[in-house]
């Protein structure tokens, strides 16, 4: 059932782009890790079925989280990309356990992405995915409720599509650092130009007297 009702939201969200104004789904907000108070914001927008993106996470994003998130340097965002109704799917588990285990479960999608996405049917993929939300604390009354509702659902699509077409997004994992859209690239790279946004905003401090 959660299959057809997410499939329905997405079939109806993009095939009627000009509903009235008064009818348009909430844009969510967006969930972040790190201080409130970081100097520098980095946006990532992911698609769940991304095999750069779960590179990303599962190499590159330690090494990120240890040296600038967790420092309060940088304030993190993932926003989601649905190019594909399991990478839908996905990003409905991701936010059914609340916020504060969307980055968890987001971790654990990436890190059994193979596994998951590895199914031969939708049936299949969904098994994967009410895996990993039991693993997660989750019940299946829990995610069958969070899939199968297709307001829910509507409001996913409607912010995916207005955050993406604001930031010129067209592929996966593409990344806003400070105002610099920035393509997927080596750690090393990356991390240049995040220590150059962080010299902009946080300018050594004169020698004192």
């Amino acid at each position: 059932m959660f299959l057809r009702s997410a499939a329905t939201a997405l079939a109806l969200t993009l095939a009627v782009p000009a509903i009235a104004q008064d009818a348009q789904p909430e844009v969510l907000p967006d969930i972040a890790m790190g201080a409130e108070d970081a100097p520098l914001t980095m946006i990532e927008y992911a698609s769940f079925t991304c095999g750069h993106c779960a590179n990303f996470h599962n190499n590159v994003f330690p090494e990120l989280k240890a040296e600038f998130i967790d420092t309060g340097q940088v304030r993190f965002i993932q926003r989601d990309v649905y190019f594909d109704q399991p990478g839908l799917w996905a990003g409905v588990l991701a936010r059914c356990g609340g916020d504060d285990r969307y980055y968890p479960v987001t971790h654990m999608l990436f890190e059994e992405q193979d596994k998951w996405l590895a199914g031969s049917s939708g049936d299949e993929i969904a098994a994967g995915l009410r895996r990993i939300g039991l693993k997660a604390g989750m019940t299946d009354e829990q995610m069958t409720a969070c899939w199968e509702d297709t307001g829910k659902v509507e409001q996913l699509i409607t912010t995916f599509q207005q955050n993406a077409t604001a930031d010129g997004v067209e592929a996966t994992p593409t990344f806003i650092i400070g105002d610099e859209k920035v393509a997927n690239q080596p750690w090393d790279s990356m991390r240049q130009i995040i220590q150059a946004k962080l010299d902009e905003v946080q300018p050594e401090a004169a020698p004192t007297n």
